[in-house]
């Protein structure tokens, strides 16, 4: 692989912005200092005027592969992704078949290796039958397994209490969870049907999925982590209910318990499904803007660790049917880095609290090796973005293949200039794309 070094890059790490030069060799970052000497030939990258952070980790995505690809698949959304600075994935396993097995599990990661343009892991799924397939999972390879603790899109909802005790006792790894509960959901839904029928409207949605219905499974399965000791990790807090299961009183490397929040809960509101409609119905829905205020402080406080995308795309025409039948979920794993830019530039984040978030925490919360900082040593994984730079989101410059954002027509300040995954540039604003460069995961843990 060619050898290059990246100079005057404005680089965020650590807390720290400074200039530096990075010197990529063999996929990692060989040396960073000011005014490198590199004797052999190299590629010469000027990043005068950009900035320079890790590649973002997003430890929560949907791509559809396999048995729904007709709206997304590992090639499709991974290029989106990097397009957006994203080089590290972490996909569900609610696709068709879902990964309820190590056989079909290990399906997912040889599509990945084939076609994929970032780095990736897959989650292993559970059901109320599959436990002993669930406990062959490799800790070392593998980032979690994923427990649908009310349900969403697919059918893999666990709700057997002795299977989920069992889980959360012997579980050989990082537990992920969906936190809704089902009975909760169901007595909204009962109740919003006898009273609209078949009118009910996608802004009744977070009156369906309410705060009640997620406080009660996320306090529920910090109940069992903190019996069993389990390491868990409840996605997509969408609450302000739910924050006083998390603390900011221990770091991160040694919290137990921890907690993503997303993008679209950070960015939409209520408000926004009377412009929006389906195209942002979601579970855990997206709620009042009193809950997003919340969430958003919390985030500040460290309160919740990670920011990610829950990117779940499906078609235009799935998401134009009535509420009742357009599935849960948009695409956003191309846009993350933007919307969090559109904060800072708005002056309620910090670019360093940024790279926190989203590089380094996901590193961290999920013991990934090597990779999530700019340290010399570290794989190349890393994305270089002009701060200032102003552009729209429109249907030409999408690459889901779903085609569709709810952002179209938002105008950004902040865009990608070169995203490299492993030492390879990946991406650049011109429209170059190289597939096939992105690597397995594996985790640090004992």
């Amino acid at each position: 692989m060619p050898t290059s070094v990246i100079r005057n890059a404005q680089a965020i790490n650590r807390g720290v912005i400074s200039y530096n030069d990075f010197l990529i060799k063999n996929n990692r970052i060989e040396k960073v200092g000011k005014n490198l000497s590199v004797k052999e030939k190299c590629d010469e990258i000027n990043a005068d005027g950009l900035m320079l952070m890790p590649g973002i980790i997003d430890d929560q995505v949907h791509f559809r592969e396999p048995g729904l690809t007709h709206k997304a698949n590992i090639a499709t959304e991974s290029k989106a992704a990097i397009a957006g600075g994203t080089t590290t994935f972490m996909e569900m396993p609610n696709t068709k078949p879902a990964a309820l097995t190590q056989e079909l599990l290990q399906n997912k990661y040889d599509i990945a290796h084939k076609t994929s343009y970032a780095n990736y892991s897959f989650f292993m799924g559970v059901a109320n039958d599959n436990y002993d397939e669930v406990m062959k999972t490799n800790p070392r390879d593998v980032c979690g397994i994923k427990i649908f603790m009310g349900s969403s899109t697919g059918n893999m909802l666990v709700d057997d209490p002795n299977i989920l005790e069992k889980l959360f006792a012997n579980a050989p790894l990082l537990i992920a969870t969906h936190c809704e509960n089902e009975a909760a959901i169901q007595r909204q839904f009962e109740q919003y049907k006898r009273l609209y029928g078949a009118d009910i409207k996608p802004f009744m949605h977070p009156l369906i999925r309410n705060a009640e219905g997620c406080y009660l499974s996320s306090s529920y399965a910090a109940e069992l982590a903190n019996k069993y000791n389990t390491r868990l990790h409840i996605l997509h807090i969408s609450t302000r209910d739910e924050l006083v299961l998390f603390t900011n009183l221990i770091p991160l490397g040694q919290k137990k318990i921890t907690a993503e929040v997303c993008v679209h809960h950070l960015f939409f509101d209520a408000d926004d499904y009377l412009r929006l409609g389906n195209l942002i119905k979601c579970n855990p829905a997206i709620k009042s803007s009193e809950h997003k205020k919340s969430l958003f402080q919390a985030l500040l406080d460290d309160r919740l660790d990670i920011i990610a995308t829950d990117h779940a795309p499906h078609t235009w025409e799935e998401k134009s049917q009535s509420y009742e039948n357009a599935p849960a979920g948009l695409p956003l794993v191309q846009h993350s880095l933007n919307i969090m830019l559109d904060f800072y530039h708005k002056g309620m984040i910090s670019l360093e609290k940024i790279i926190e978030k989203m590089c380094h925490a996901p590193a961290l919360c999920f013991s990934i090796k090597e990779r999530g900082f700019l340290d010399e040593g570290m794989f190349a994984d890393m994305v270089l973005f002009d701060i200032n730079s102003e552009w729209a989101v429109a249907k030409e410059n999408i690459h889901y293949k779903c085609a569709w954002s709810p952002l179209e027509g938002k105008s950004f300040k902040g865009a990608v200039h070169s995203t490299f995954v492993n030492g390879y540039e990946v991406y650049n604003i011109s429209g170059k794309f190289i597939e096939g460069k992105g690597m397995r995961l594996t985790f640090d843990r004992n």
